[in-house]
């Protein structure tokens, strides 16, 4: 079904909601597009009684969700964005993110596989035999890739931070490689 209508926003309001969801203000009316389709779902679970939430803490959650399946395409974005979208704090993000993949797991198992598949293929080597660096902004992300390999084998080393940064995380050869198999990513390969 197609559904259009029009919105009013002044230059100074379409500039700060191209800031807040991150791209050119020229793309603020088809970004726009996907929040529409994302808040007019809720409302029709609403309507519908699927989703009687009460709870504001629940309406969060069930938004995060939505907006993961509309504008994230099926990735589970970083504490950051959401902290952006939803004016939340970091750690109120952080387990935001935390509820939504433990509450819709098994609907979004697909979206956390490909942000982890993503993640590893995005690694770099510093050398032959590792460690694969990953910079992110995204603790859930980094403690699911740790659930994956507990499941994979227990004995295999977790990925920690790295010592001395903020957001860089280390994942010795072995885990990295077990993940890359289990996920079905391509392994990065060392570039001297």
């Amino acid at each position: 079904m197609q559904i259009t209508f029009d919105l009013t926003l002044t230059p100074q309001e379409i500039a700060e909601i191209a800031q807040i969801i991150g791209c050119p203000t020229g793309n603020v009316p088809a970004a726009l597009g996907d929040y529409g389709k994302a808040a007019l779902r809720e409302y029709l679970a609403m309507m519908r009684g699927q989703k009687a939430l009460k709870r504001g803490t629940d309406i969060h959650e069930y938004r995060l969700f939505l907006l993961v399946e509309t504008v994230f395409a099926g990735h589970i974005p970083d504490e950051q964005t959401i902290s952006k979208i939803f004016q939340t704090t970091a750690t109120e993000s952080r387990g935001l993110l935390r509820s939504i993949i433990s509450k819709y797991q098994y609907l979004l198992r697909d979206a956390i596989d490909q942000t982890l598949k993503d993640v590893l293929e995005g690694a770099t080597a510093e050398a032959v035999t590792g460690p694969f660096l990953v910079t992110m902004n995204s603790v859930n992300v980094i403690e699911e890739l740790n659930k994956k390999l507990a499941a994979i084998d227990g004995t295999l080393p977790s990925i920690a931070k790295k010592r001395g940064s903020v957001a860089t995380y280390e994942i010795l050869k072995s885990s990295y490689d077990h993940l890359c198999t289990q996920l079905g990513a391509t392994p990065v390969a060392y570039v001297p």
